[in-house]
This record gives C-alpha cells, structure tokens and sequence, in this order.
C-alpha cells in the first residue's frame, strides 16, 4: 500500500533536521510519495562544503529513481576504473576494479565521482524551495499528545508528527533516540585538496579512482567537476591535531611531508596542491537503536563511519529511500514504520560502519609480510565480486521484499 495510491491517509507532517545529502535525499523520496516534509538546515545557504566523492551504483539508482540522474551526470565523472591500488614507493598496481561497461553489466548501473555540491544539487533539484527552512538550528525537543514540538535557537517553535535527524556526527536530534557514546578521535586525520586539472601529471586525469597504500598512511585521487579538478584526501597520522572541521584549514607543506619519499608521480602530484583542508577523524561505535517513537536518525547521525568505502552519501541515500517508503506503506502508524525503517537499514549500514573501520588497518600496514600477504592476496579477486554485496543492494527492492 503506498500513500500516493491512497487518498484516505492522515496527512502527514515530517520534519528533516539537517539539510546535506541525506536530508535532502529523506525530503526528495517523501515528496515523491505524497508525504509533506520540510527540511530545516542552521546554514543560512545550501553551499555544501566538501571535495569529491564516490558515487556507487547502489546510489546511483536511486538518483534515477529520483529522475536525477541527467542532472548529475551533467558534472560527474564515469569511472572506468575503481579501487586502483598502488604501491607507495613505485606505485606500482596491486589491484584494479574494472568498472564502466562492466559495472553496468553486472549492476544496472555505472560508477561515477562528483564534486558533492554537485550531488547535493542533483539531490535539491528533487526537493520543493517551500520545503527549505535555511538558517534554523535545532535546540530541543518534546513530546506531545499529537506529535513532537521543535524549538529553535532563534525561540520559534514547531509541530510535526515525525522528526528525522539528518543532522551529522554531533546529532542534536540523536539526544532523543539513543544513549550514544560520545564520538571519539581515531588517531587518524585526514587532508584534502581540489586542484586544477592542467596542472597535475597525466596520470592522476583519467577517470580512475586510484589509492595509493603505504606505512601508516594511504592517499586517494580522481577527476570530479566535469573533469576540471583533480580530488585529493589523504589519511595518516593525527599527530596533535584535533580540529575535526572539515573546513579548517591545513599546510600543504604538512601534506607533502606526510608522503616525502614515496613515489616520484604522487610527489609530482602534491606539488600541484597549493590549499588543503585538513581535519581529525572521529570514530563511533554502532548505535544500539534509531528510532524512538515518532523520531528517527539518518545517515551520519545514525552511523557515522570512515570514508575507507567511501559509502557515506551513498548509505545515507539508501536510508532516506528505505524511511520514505516505510512511512507511505503506514502513515497511520508513523512509529511502526520507523521502527521498520531501523530493521531493514541497520545491519546493513552496521557492516558497512564496520568493515570501513577495518580496511583503514589493512591499508595502512607497515611494509612486512602482512602487507606482503594483503598484496599477494588482492590477486586472487574477482574485483567486481569483491564489491558486490554494495554495488547490487537496490534498497527500493530491499524494503518491498521487507515484512511490513
């Protein structure tokens, strides 16, 4: 039963905290339902931060489910090549996904990158402008006999019948779901840097995700914007820094320190970066729920994980397609289909939570015969299959094959 073949559902009233790709994403597959949602983002404009990511099929059908999908390929990068691993002294290969027609093939659906503005773009252009609420941070909430009330930092106050906390890593609206430790540094921090493409060595243009994998350390680049820019993010050592904004800046002289002595093309490379971004990644434990009653987390705010799959977005998309569609199959019980919401997305979004945080050891293995063992092991893959369990998940089919 879904809402938009049923005239005599309560109307429903959903509140989106947080307006980057997943909240975008939840309001865009509401929309698309029938269901009234408004989503309320405390920056005063849309101008995502952000470089680059990774945008798998199992995302990528859900933009086209969206009728996005022109939209976003307007600027994206197909990749014909993913998860290039390369040795950090030579760089030589270790492993290569070939991707492109043969993604398609086995997916439905190719791989791209993109500048995240560019999806949250796609993303927006799904969602009504009366729907956006810009400049309003969430400061409480409370329940009520019909519904939950919202507050604002700014003293106005809102009614909905069900909230959904998009909000990130250091969710308000998470204070009302679970008993979440607070995150935690990882030890490791992240660099990243947009540079243009003419400047970088012919290498690092082609439409290929390429990870190179060293000591302690591991750096990652592709094409993104219509090919105009190269994305770069490195990982390594934390060291002190603590700052965990992804929009502080960085030296780039750190940058290039971190990577002094490996192979002369990525030197050349981060010799073209003349700004990086640089922030410390934190690490969070598996919520033990998402929902409580009529409110619900999504994306970061209910499974934050390290970029090592790079399936935030794409996780969070799944989510919002999954939440959307539990509340059109039973909008007369909002909390029931939250509660469903949870049961179809969460071991799946916890494997991924999980393996993310276990790849950053194996790319980071000092030289010696674990590494040796890893290298010697990313021979006998088949590189699609190797993904496969994420690049097939079509998280529509997931819900209707789901009991209600």
């Amino acid at each position: 039963m879904n809402r938009h073949h049923n005239q005599h559902t309560p109307d429903l009233r959903v509140a989106v905290i947080g307006g980057g790709i997943g909240g975008l994403a939840t309001a865009a597959f509401l929309h698309r339902a029938g269901i009234e949602a408004t989503v309320y983002e405390q920056a005063p404009a849309l101008t995502e931060v952000g470089a680059g990511l990774v945008v798998s099929p199992n995302a990528v059908r859900l933009l086209g489910s969206l009728g996005r999908l022109d939209r976003f390929r307007e600027r994206a990068v197909p990749l014909r090549a993913g998860w290039e691993f390369r040795r950090w002294e030579d760089g030589r290969v270790l492993f290569s996904q070939e991707l492109g027609e043969e993604c398609e093939r086995r997916f439905g659906e190719q791989s791209y990158v993109a500048h995240r503005a560019d999806l949250l773009a796609a993303v927006r252009s799904a969602v009504p402008e009366t729907s956006l609420r810009l400049g309003l941070r969430l400061a409480g909430l409370h329940r009520l006999d019909e519904g939950v009330e919202l507050t604002f930092t700014d003293g106005s106050r809102e009614v909905a019948d069900v909230v959904i906390g998009a909000d990130g890593v250091h969710t308000t609206v998470g204070r009302f779901v679970a008993e979440a430790e607070a995150p935690r540094f990882s030890g490791m921090c992240a660099y990243r840097s947009l540079v243009p493409a003419q400047s970088v060595p012919a290498f690092a243009r082609r439409p290929v995700q390429t990870l190179w994998l060293g000591p302690d350390r591991h750096l990652v680049h592709y094409p993104i914007s219509a090919g105009t820019q190269i994305n770069i993010v490195a990982f390594g050592p934390a060291h002190d820094w603590t700052t965990e904004s992804w929009s502080a800046e960085g030296r780039i002289e750190d940058l290039r320190a971190e990577f002094a002595g490996w192979s002369e093309g990525l030197t050349e490379l981060l010799a073209a970066a003349e700004r990086v971004g640089r922030w410390a990644l934190l690490d969070r434990d598996p919520l033990p729920c998402w929902t409580n009653g009529p409110v619900a987390l999504l994306g970061d705010a209910a499974h934050p994980m390290f970029p090592f799959f790079a399936q935030g977005a794409a996780q969070a998309m799944e989510d919002a397609a999954v939440l959307a569609g539990c509340l059109a199959d039973q909008p007369e019980e909002p909390s029931a289909a939250l509660r469903r919401y949870e049961d179809v997305r969460r071991p799946r979004a916890t494997r991924v939570q999980l393996m993310s945080r276990g790849r950053a050891e194996s790319n980071h293995l000092p030289d010696g015969p674990a590494q040796r063992a890893r290298d010697a092991g990313f021979a006998n893959e088949d590189p699609l299959a190797h993904n496969g369990w994420i690049y097939g998940h079509d998280a529509e089919l997931a819900l209707r094959e789901a009991p209600v």
